[in-house]
């Protein structure tokens, strides 16, 4: 008895069928591929972020701010806190300032102020406070700015950042690391900043 061969066999029609549809689909996908590629990417490589952003225009005018007298120790810290800020934050350069270079100092136009010592901040407990770079700020809103002040130094540090320059917060990064090399920690902080 012949036993009969049960097992598919594939002709020719199908197996050139394979092949073309191989062929076809390989180019296919590799320029599905390209295109997708070439569209995620930046059309050029300044289109990146760059560690080194080129400054804004800006003036060059003194920046108009209050020089309050310091008790000694907040005039210490003042000082070595401002011969440390950094030239630029993010990409505003740094602007002289009219009074009180020890205590002040300002980048950009419109003006972002950096102005160290005087009262510490006052308000409610429920109140929020962030913690940027180790250093704890309590957020207080102005018609046309935001007021940063850190609320667990020796001193208090205030940063004015115009509405033009919202968020906030990222424009207290490099302060924030200045701050944490010159002016030490307060002995009490609000229980937000201890997290």
């Amino acid at each position: 008895m012949d036993e009969k061969d049960t097992s598919p066999r594939r002709d020719g029609a199908t197996r050139r069928a394979a092949l073309w549809a191989t062929l076809v689909a390989v180019p296919v996908t590799v320029a599905v591929a390209g295109f997708t590629f070439a569209k995620l990417a930046p059309e050029s490589p300044d289109a990146g972020p760059s560690a080194s952003a080129s400054p804004r225009a800006q003036s060059s005018a003194p920046v108009e701010m209050p020089a309050p007298a310091l008790a000694e120790r907040p005039t210490v810290l003042c000082r070595a806190l401002m011969s440390q800020l950094p030239d630029s934050v993010r990409d505003l350069t740094q602007r002289p300032v009219t009074a009180g270079p020890e205590q002040n100092a300002a980048y950009g136009d419109p003006a972002l102020t950096v102005a160290c010592g005087g009262s510490p901040a006052q308000f409610p407990p429920t109140d929020e406070v962030w913690k940027v770079n180790q250093v704890c700020w309590h957020a207080a809103q102005e018609a046309d700015a935001t007021v940063l002040t850190t609320v667990d130094r020796e001193t208090p540090i205030r940063v004015r950042v115009p509405k033009s320059y919202e968020p906030p917060l990222q424009w207290v990064t490099s302060i924030s690391d200045t701050i944490v090399s010159s002016v030490p920690s307060a002995k009490q902080a609000p229980s937000g900043c201890s997290a």
